[in-house]
């Protein structure tokens, strides 16, 4: 059975699936310099999360960065590849969704990017609408943002 909790950013499981997502993003753009902003830090990620698999093995994650009184960002949110379409995505959106209400957040935005299909396929199967690049992704072109109202 997987479980999602929210776990600490400075965890050794969280910084290998953070390395993880970085390394197959590189891959996909072709890059290292494929995230405009700042990245997210221990400081600055409100809630973060790990999903881990039966013999509780790190599968996933994902954080939220806030944006403003009753906005967050979802960031670094990543599966590995091997755990992919059996849920382990769905329950860390979910988690991340039931962290912001309980904190009072009713917008949450994202980015992703043209590299990332399955990504935005994702997104837009779990409610989340394409709206005008924020913040550091305005004037980025293989930047697509996202928004769902809680």
């Amino acid at each position: 059975m997987m479980t999602v909790d929210e776990e600490s950013w400075d965890t050794p499981v969280g910084a290998q699936l953070r390395a993880a997502q970085r390394a197959e993003l590189d891959n996909r753009y072709g890059n290292s310099d494929h995230e405009p902003g700042t990245p997210p830090t221990g400081e600055d990620i409100a809630v973060f999360v790990v999903a881990r698999d039966d013999n509780a093995v790190g599968i996933g994650c994902g954080g939220l960065r806030l944006l403003g009184e009753d906005e967050a960002e979802i960031k670094r949110m990543y599966v590995i590849p091997a755990e992919r379409g059996r849920g382990a995505s769905v329950a860390i959106l979910r988690m991340l969704e039931d962290c912001a209400r309980t904190r009072g957040i009713r917008v949450l935005k994202l980015e992703t990017g043209s590299g990332q299909p399955d990504a935005v396929r994702f997104y837009e199967r779990e409610g989340y609408s394409k709206i005008d690049p924020f913040g550091p992704y305005a004037s980025e072109p293989t930047s697509l943002c996202y928004a769902r109202t809680l």
